[in-house]
């Protein structure tokens, strides 16, 4: 199990160099999905695994919707 604090650090950054991997196109709506399949195929995934109220799945991709300023979707 891993720090709440150390994976909402990880999950925001990540998003933001994943971003980057997409095509011009991709990058006007990113998809939640796909990033965590990048995370598996990176062998990031273990930042999914932390202790959280609301469910890890659900923060994590509140820190990714507002690291790559997608808020507008929640």
């Amino acid at each position: 199990m891993n720090k709440k604090s150390e994976c909402e650090q990880a999950i925001r950054s990540l998003a933001r160099e994943w971003l980057e991997t997409l095509p011009e196109t991709a990058r006007e709506h990113p998809s939640w999905s796909a990033f965590k399949i990048w995370l598996g195929e990176k062998h990031y995934s273990h930042y999914l695994n932390f202790r959280s109220v609301a469910g890890a799945d659900y923060d994590a991709e509140a820190w990714f919707d507002d690291a790559l300023g997608q808020n507008w979707r929640r």
